[in-house]
């Protein structure tokens, strides 16, 4: 029986914008992931929207919004605000268009992204800096838009948008050649859920859709719980493809009777799927195309012997941002740690911490002391890794019994934002 939600009609326009997409989007593969299909005993298959040309999804909505414009409104340009992928299909698509275009974007977006939007506008896109989250720079973006008379390119709150990126979902279904239980798809703003519900919702009812936001981040989740979009006070912009403050009414309208579930994923497994991605299958991913995966252990059990899906959304990663990555991957799994030592004045107590209190396989990753003269104990700042977490208790049991112990850092937010 069909969930009530989106008329036919919708779906049509879906397959008008695959018309219109079929010579500008890759059409990515649907590809079987063997270790992971191992791991979970179950046919888990990947949707690699990070190769795509502009390495996101993005580029098909951005575009085919931008082809059902009149030429009288592209004449006077268009705006967009991004956090980057969106950004990279507008500016694609107004140097494919020759149509000009403002791009704003928050402050602290990863400079592969910004470099990656220039490259693919070129002379046809400025892109301006603004605010510290997406939605600053979208306001900001709307006040240019209302004054220069441009039209906003919405990144996902719009029909066109959210029919572009439903050109996925209708990919998914020619290739699955079978029966999709369970699809995972990342929601930011929740552009491509919208889109994919859209599709699903008519051709394959019977699937599971799994929205999975970053737990920092979780707008869709908190709009559910409350009957209708909210405004997040607060939010993490670690995973910057999917941090909104708050989705659009269009998409969560479309989300909210076909949505099989939300999942909400900590920062530190999404760092832990980025790794294992690269080191096992080679596949690099930005946070937020690392989110499917990353949700796949909370249904272990449902998914068992289950045909799979999960949406890769975009490989646009700074390659400075790995190291921490890295580190918040260790933080989660728990092998690495930062404490408060005390350390007697006097030659030999580094040895002494070291020979009596590390374990054989515990190794200092950092170390931070100032001596000084007018007192009997100093204190050092020093953060120590382990090989398994099962060593962490010995290793404050030592430190306590030694007399080196002051405090643990890992519980405390403040302190650690400025370690890592």
């Amino acid at each position: 029986m069909m969930k009530e939600g989106i008329s036919s009609s919708v779906l049509e326009n879906v397959y008008k914008a695959e018309e219109r997409l079929k010579n500008v989007v890759v059409k990515t593969p649907l590809a079987v992931n063997n270790n992971l299909s191992a791991i979970y005993e179950a046919n888990i298959r990947f949707k690699r929207e990070d190769l795509q040309r502009v390495r996101s999804y993005k580029i098909r909505g951005a575009y085919n919004k931008m082809a059902t414009m009149a030429e009288d409104e592209l004449s006077k340009g268009v705006v967009c605000a991004s956090a980057g992928n969106h950004a990279q299909g507008v500016a694609f698509a107004c140097h494919a268009m020759k149509v000009k275009g403002t791009i704003f974007m928050p402050l602290p977006t990863p400079g592969q992204k910004l470099e990656q939007v220039k490259m693919f506008g070129g002379e046809y896109i400025d892109v301006i800096l603004f605010g510290d989250t997406f939605d600053a720079a979208k306001d900001a973006a709307l006040r240019f838009s209302k004054d220069n008379h441009s039209a906003f390119i919405h990144p996902f709150d719009d029909p066109a948008i959210i029919e572009g990126q439903a050109t996925t979902a209708l990919e998914i279904l020619e290739q699955a050649e079978g029966i999709v239980d369970y699809l995972f798809v990342p929601i930011g703003g929740g552009g491509l859920a919208a889109g994919i519900c859209t599709v699903f919702q008519h051709l394959s009812p019977q699937t599971k859709i799994i929205g999975v936001e970053p737990s920092a981040a979780a707008s869709m989740k908190k709009a559910l719980e409350k009957g209708k979009p909210v405004l997040l006070e607060k939010i993490s912009r670690f995973v910057d493809g999917a941090a909104v403050q708050q989705v659009g009414d269009i998409t969560f309208d479309r989300c909210k009777n076909i949505l099989y579930d939300m999942a909400t994923v900590e920062e530190g497994l999404v760092c832990e799927t980025i790794l294992s991605l690269y080191n096992k299958d080679a596949i690099v991913v930005e946070p937020a195309g690392a989110l499917s995966v990353a949700a796949l252990e909370k249904y272990r059990e449902e998914i068992k012997d289950k045909n799979v899906v999960c949406i890769i959304s975009g490989s646009n990663n700074d390659i400075t941002r790995m190291e921490e990555i890295k580190e918040k991957a260790l933080l989660y799994a728990g092998l690495k740690h930062y404490f408060l030592v005390r350390f007697p004045q006097r030659p030999g107590a580094l040895k002494t911490f070291v020979m009596d209190v590390l374990g054989p396989d515990d190794d200092i990753t950092y170390f931070e002391y100032t001596q000084k003269n007018s007192k009997e104990k100093g204190i050092a700042v020093v953060g120590i890794a382990l090989k398994q977490n099962k060593d962490f208790t010995p290793l404050i049991d030592k430190m306590k019994q030694h007399d080196f112990f002051v405090n643990y850092l890992n519980n405390d937010p403040s302190l650690m934002n400025l370690l890592i």
